[in-house]
């Protein structure tokens, strides 16, 4: 017994010291679990505390809310021009507003708005937290569908209480929406469900200058807010989410998708039955808004076209700087009372204005015509028709070949009355209708300061201006550039940095890509044969533009180029030889094109053109600094120069370099001014649907365009010069009074002597006795890249004096001098004083033979070979600063003489150098530049550069819009197919 227990004892002590510290264990773990979760706790409270009090400053900073807070209010926008005047007043709030009441809101209204924009607002009591946490699920899941969490109490106090929410930043934001939700709830217990919801339709952005909806109702439907039917309703409801893009007049498609929408919700909740869903989807009802658009007439007197230009850019400008939705942007300049300076200049803006509408300026006044007739039949069937189905009567009916153009007015409103009463059947009622005549031609002018983009004017079109933010075909309408575009595709980028010159040559010939042949605005005069880059832009050579883009410079330089330029509407169909020309995918505005050929004005420095130079709040702060505004380098002051002193002699008396009987002459002499030196380009496309010129004084640059707004052609509207008028009458008066200073050439520019058939160094006693005169001239350069090669595109031959073909030895001989010219070519100018290949058959009864030791001419034959008559016109030089005159050196027919002083380079030392052979040229000195000043020009009538030829799709315009011009299909930039031959300085 003993035993057993002193067997037991130990084991008995030992379970009793496990248990023991288990239960330590277990307790500790207790205790620091507890602690943990008491930290917790504190920390939570702690939090809950901090993030209470947080919230609850944000509460107690929150803005009072009441009924009349809540309402609708604003303050007029006033728009200054340069002098301090008041040019317009921007509607605010409350002039273009009028308050509807609830009892006057129809129920299919107020159903589509709801359905859309708070499905449970008749249920929640201020926020709904349903819908936030939807769009908070949307956030995270990416699902933009998913919908917004903001009830339409929480968007009035935002509209209305925050003034649309301006905040800038991140936590801006967030406090606004813990304030916006905590009064949102507060405003439910002091207002009625229906006053919130009518003050909300009241308040709200409905696009084309409506707010609220009783406006919207006039504006779109022309009828009361209260006789709105289901369609009419999710029309007006679908426009919220964006005033701009789901505009029914100008965005019919996005607003008809989401209408779609609302109609499948209204569905969807138990607002309307299928029937009714599917009769609104039948209706025409975006006819109706089209037809009741060209009835629309503003109460107020209308904005000019620069007030249309500014609205334009500043609402961008809220947008794109300070971070603005469309309708907060709006809100703010029709409401917000600010104060916007702008660039305009009223007696600049006077003489443009009076040149553009003055009568006396164009030739040819046509007509066209804006023609809605709205029908109802007897079976209440609703028929709508416009001039264009009058132009089809015409067409298919009378098939009397009407272009669309009356000559008077009566005759445009007799042709609607006879058109009408060929339509209208018995039982038919007039609903509506519409008659405006537009004149024609149209015009669009812009004039801006090239140093600062300043637009000082603007006018979008001829005639009595009626509506506000109507069409401005100085901004909104792109149209064909023509050859304007040649300096800002082909040339520039040739000169900046492909390693041309304005000396550089190129083969003018006969000129197929693919399937297309090009062909000069001149061809009826032929080809021309070796000419430079300066030729191209003086005398407007579409083929020496062409092959420049596609042998120097590539289509993809070009447009990056252009795009550099501030175009900003190429496409990657563009990316083609019809880029040298401006036959584009969508064409050009004119503030763009102006803007363009201001950077060449202002040494290469490109500055956007703007209309503002500040806007002032309500309370006198700035909220927008313009004076210094965006710029950028696009071409080095060196190439500035050399395209502008090119320019400059295209609006000068100049003759190109060719026989006896052609004459080809610089295109811009009709935009000539009396006492300021100017440089420009002219550009007019195929049958003379458009035609331009934009240049530039030392002050200021503009560009005109003139043509038809539905594309018909000027040859007998009036011709293709008077656009040209306009803008040196504009130009002279905008001029008068200041000092012409011309264009003084940078230091980045040197001169020398070349051959102009090569562009190189004239070879002594030979390019100077070209059979056509002398062919050497002074050229400006950018520094080191004068020529150093000799010319290689003359020679001299011995040739038979009575046949002037290879002589026998029987043949009495003389040497004259010869054109190298490319084999395979058509018939040029140079080709017909190639040296020749055939042997004389006079003397010695000798058959023809080929010498294949002789330079080649071609498959034309050497028609005409031999020594043409001295030519006496002058000859381009580069053109200096003013417009005195010069006399001509009658001994090299050069207008001007070689500018001085002279700037000598190292020169070899003569007594080291081998003497010269006869065949070596010796090189020209390089000049420093000065000014050369020529007498006015004569204007011509035949001032034109159509860009024409077989194979090419004629550029055209529909309406405001341009739609794409001539395309060459092409395998890329490197890979064009095109001749081998190209000029010196150009790549393949």
């Amino acid at each position: 017994m003993n035993k057993e227990n002193e067997n037991n004892t130990p084991k008995k002590n030992t379970v009793s010291s496990g248990s023991k510290k288990k239960r330590y264990i277990n307790k500790a773990i207790f205790k620091a679990v507890k602690t943990f979760f008491l930290a917790l706790l504190v920390i939570a409270v702690l939090g809950g505390a901090m993030g209470i009090g947080m919230i609850k400053g944000i509460i107690d900073n929150a803005p009072d809310v009441d009924v009349d807070s809540i309402v609708p209010l604003g303050y007029a926008t006033t728009i200054y021009n340069a002098s301090g005047q008041v040019t317009d007043t921007l509607v605010m709030a409350g002039s273009n507003r009028e308050e509807a009441t609830y009892d006057e809101l129809p129920k299919v209204l107020i159903d589509a708005f709801v359905a859309i924009e708070d499905s449970r607002f008749w249920k929640h009591r201020g926020i709904d937290t349903r819908a936030i946490l939807r769009a908070i699920s949307g956030v995270i899941t990416g699902k933009s569908s998913s919908g917004g969490g903001s009830t339409i109490t929480q968007q009035l106090i935002k509209n209305n209480v925050f003034n649309g929410g301006r905040e800038r930043s991140f936590g801006e934001k967030v406090e606004r929406k813990f304030q916006e939700m905590y009064l949102a709830v507060k405003l439910e217990k002091q207002m009625d469900k229906k006053l919130i919801l009518t003050n909300y339709l009241n308040t709200i952005n409905l696009g084309s200058n409506s707010l609220g909806v009783k406006v919207a109702a006039r504006r779109y439907f022309g009828k009361e807010v209260s006789d709105l039917t289901l369609s009419e309703a999710t029309v007006i409801a679908a426009i919220t989410k964006g005033p701009t893009k789901y505009n029914p007049i100008t965005g019919q498609t996005a607003n008809s998708d989401r209408r779609k929408i609302i109609l499948q919700y209204m569905y969807d909740q138990g607002y309307i039955t299928k029937e009714q869903q599917e009769e609104a989807l039948a209706d025409d009802v975006y006819s109706r808004i089209q037809n009741i658009n060209t009835l629309a007439k503003e109460k107020n007197s209308p904005y000019s076209y620069f007030t249309d230009a500014l609205i334009s850019q500043v609402t961008q400008a809220f947008i794109n700087e300070m971070g603005y939705t469309e309708t907060q942007a709006h809100n703010l300049l029709y409401s917000g009372g600010l104060s916007i300076y702008t660039t305009q200049d009223p007696n600049l803006q006077q003489i443009v204005d009076s040149e553009v509408n003055n009568p006396a300026n164009y030739p040819d006044t046509k007509y066209s015509l804006e023609y809605r007739l709205t029908v109802t039949d007897s079976e209440k069937n609703t028929h709508n028709y416009s001039e264009k189905d009058i132009n089809k009567y015409h067409s298919e009916t009378l098939k009397d070949g009407f272009n669309g153009l009356y000559q008077t007015e009566e005759a445009a409103k007799a042709d609607a009355e006879k058109y009408k009463s060929a339509i209208l059947k018995d039982g038919d009622t007039i609903a509506g209708e519409t008659l405006k005549t537009v004149l024609e031609p149209q015009v669009s002018f812009v004039l801006m300061d090239q140093k600062t983009g300043a637009v000082k004017a603007i006018n979008g079109g001829r005639g009595e201006k009626t509506t506000s933010l109507s069409l401005n075909r100085a901004t909104d309408t792109t149209r064909q550039p023509g050859s304007t575009f040649k300096v800002i595709s082909s040339f520039a980028p040739a000169l900046d940095t492909s390693g041309a010159t304005l000396a550089t040559t190129y083969y003018d010939a006969e000129y197929t890509l693919g399937d297309k042949t090009f062909k000069n605005w001149y061809d009826k005069q032929g080809y021309l044969g070796w000419s430079s880059i300066r030729d191209g832009i003086i005398y407007s050579m579409n083929i020496v533009a062409i092959k420049t883009l596609m042998e120097t410079v590539t289509p993809r330089v070009g447009v990056q180029y252009a795009t550099d330029f501030g175009i900003s509407t190429l496409t990657d169909q563009d990316y083609n030889a019809s880029l040298a020309l401006g036959g584009l995918t969508k064409g050009v505005t004119n503030l763009e094109l102006t803007g363009a050929f201001a950077t060449i004005a202002n040494q290469g420095i490109y500055t956007k053109p703007m209309f503002f130079t500040k806007i002032v709040d309500h309370n006198g702060k700035t909220i927008l600094d313009n004076t210094s505004p965006q710029t950028h380098r696009v071409i080095k002051d060196s190439t500035a120069f050399l395209l502008t002193d090119a320019m400059a002699a295209s609006t000068q008396n100049n003759r190109k370099f060719a026989s006896s009987g052609i004459n080809v002459n610089s295109t811009s002499t009709r935009a000539h001014l009396d006492h300021m030196s100017v440089a420009g380009k002219s550009g007019t496309t195929s049958n003379n649907v458009d035609v331009w010129f934009v240049g530039f004084t030392p002050y200021y640059t503009a560009g005109v365009w003139a043509g038809c707004d539905e594309n018909q052609t000027l040859s007998d509207n009036g011709g293709t010069s008077f656009h040209k008028d306009i803008w040196r009458k504009i130009m002279n008066k905008v001029s008068e009074g200041a000092q012409d200073i011309g264009f003084p050439a940078p230091d980045s520019v040197e001169t020398a002597v070349v051959c102009r058939k090569s562009g190189k160094l004239p070879i002594p006693g030979v390019c100077e006795h070209d059979p056509r005169g002398d062919s050497t001239y002074t050229e400006y350069f950018a520094k080191g890249t004068v020529p150093t090669e000799v010319c290689d595109h003359h020679t001299t031959v011995t040739v038979c004096r009575d046949s002037g073909l290879l002589p026998t030895p029987n043949c009495p001989t003389t040497t004259k001098v010869a054109l190298i010219v490319p084999s395979g070519q058509s018939k040029t100018d140079d080709s017909q004083y190639a040296a020749p290949s055939a042997t004389c058959n006079i003397h010695g009864g000798v058959n023809p033979i080929i010498d294949s030791s002789a330079p080649t001419l071609g498959d034309e034959g050497d028609a005409g070979v031999g020594v043409a008559p001295k030519s006496s016109h002058p000859i381009v030089t580069p053109r200096q600063t003013g417009n005195a005159p010069t006399s001509a050196d009658t001994n090299n027919e050069h207008v001007g003489a070689a500018p001085s002083p002279v700037i000598k380079p190292t020169k070899p030392d003569k007594k080291n150098k081998s003497k010269e052979q006869p065949s070596e040229a010796t090189v020209p000195e390089t000049t420093a530049s000065s000014h050369i000043k020529t007498t006015a020009p004569t204007k011509s009538d035949t001032d034109s550069d159509v860009l024409h030829g077989p194979g090419v799709t004629n550029p055209r315009n529909d309406g405001p819009v341009a739609t794409p011009g001539p395309s060459v299909s092409t395998d890329g930039p490197g890979g064009q197919a095109s001749p081998i031959l190209i000029g010196p300085g150009g790549g393949e």
